[in-house]
């Protein structure tokens, strides 16, 4: 067998020695053989295809726990399968930036607004529930004409934490957002979030909530997001997540340092590094500084079904029965139905909150945003 040093078969593969090294440690990509006295790696040339497969997929962006899985993957169609999975959530969230670009380029130029060519409105429910384990229920849901939001509080007083912080965005709910301003006007809601919060929390860091919403202005969604809460996409039969866990875990996956099957399972999985909390100040955990939680907008289409859900949802429901519920129900109130009742039937560990909301034609007097 022909091998080669660790200089000449990252020359060949097009990789650093130390990405090589690297991805030794995280037993992606092992030497054929180690010296034993000196420790220097030596690689196979028959290594080189699956040393060019990591590099290539590495320029799509894709994570290193992700890139893992494909490459253990030994049927060349499931690889092809799970590849292209990857790049169809990275063109609905490059789609996602792209609005927001438009969005700030039509804001800074003074274009006026693009009028829909036809009007939509929200068709949409909401239930919390205690779940099976959990002594008491900690979450908040809402849904209004304009308002979508969940929170998942946490602490002795995690319960009024996350009510507080969606009683402090009811306001948007009969507010029409001003024109241009939507992202403006959510952030300083958030804000006001914080400070209701934190007069819950007296000055507390042991109690907080986390924060998934969503604005409806009449042809977009405009969301913000901070902790584990998530919000999903169902767009023609496929299911997206729209939202970022600010987790320790979720961090440790995106460097590559566990697998998502690690992460389901890891005793930290719970630890959050981003939420709205009752600590004095400003910073990464709190929820009070900006930036400190994502804020931004999504093109709404005509059949969308967007869900929100506490993470008693979606650590308890794999994400294939989540599309399979939300593509099986009839409506908003049926999904939300359906998730809460699998949730508890799979031994609803946590609190349960869903909010569905479908994406419609508005009908002659109905409310279009």
């Amino acid at each position: 067998m022909r091998m080669l040093t660790i200089g000449a078969f990252a020359r060949a593969a097009r990789l650093s020695p130390k990405a090589l090294r690297l991805y030794d440690e995280l037993d992606l990509l092992r030497p054929a053989r180690v010296d034993p006295d000196t420790g220097y790696r030596h690689y196979a040339v028959a290594q080189l295809e699956q040393a060019r497969l990591v590099a290539w997929l590495r320029r799509l962006g894709m994570p290193l726990a992700r890139i893992r899985e494909v490459c253990a993957l030994t049927d060349p169609a499931d690889a092809a399968r799970e590849i292209r999975a990857y790049w169809a959530r990275v063109e609905a969230e490059t789609a996602a930036r792209r609005d927001l670009a438009l969005f700030l380029v039509d804001q800074l130029s003074g274009t006026t607004e693009r009028e829909p060519t036809t009007m939509l409105t929200l068709r949409h429910s909401a239930h919390s529930d205690r779940g099976r384990v959990r002594p008491v229920n900690q979450d908040t849901a809402y849904a209004g004409g304009r308002l979508l939001a969940v929170a998942d509080g946490f602490g002795p007083a995690g319960g009024p934490a996350s009510s507080a912080a969606v009683e402090a965005l009811r306001f948007l709910d009969t507010e029409a957002p001003p024109a241009g301003g939507v992202l403006n006007l959510l952030e300083d809601a958030v804000r006001a979030a914080t400070d209701a919060v934190r007069d819950v929390a007296d000055g507390s860091d042991e109690v907080g909530t986390t924060l998934t919403a969503l604005l409806w202005t009449g042809s977009q969604l405009a969301l913000v997001h901070i902790g584990d809460t998530r919000a999903y996409l169902l767009r023609d039969g496929a299911l997206f997540r729209v939202t970022h866990d600010h987790t320790l875990v979720q961090s440790l996956v995106d460097e590559g340092r566990l697998t998502p099957e690690e992460a389901e399972t890891h005793p930290q999985r719970t630890l959050l590094l981003k939420a709205l909390t009752g600590a004095a100040g400003t910073g990464a955990g709190t929820g009070g500084a900006s930036g400190s939680y994502d804020l931004r907008l999504h093109e709404a289409r005509r059949g969308d079904r967007y869900l929100l859900c506490s993470d008693g949802l979606s650590t308890t429901l794999p994400e294939d029965t989540l599309r399979t519920l939300l593509s099986a129900a009839p409506d908003p109130a049926a999904a939300v139905t359906a998730l809460i009742d699998a949730a508890n039937e799979a031994g609803g560990p946590d609190n349960v909150s869903c909010v569905v909301a479908d994406v419609v034609e508005a009908v002659s007097g109905e409310e279009a945003g």
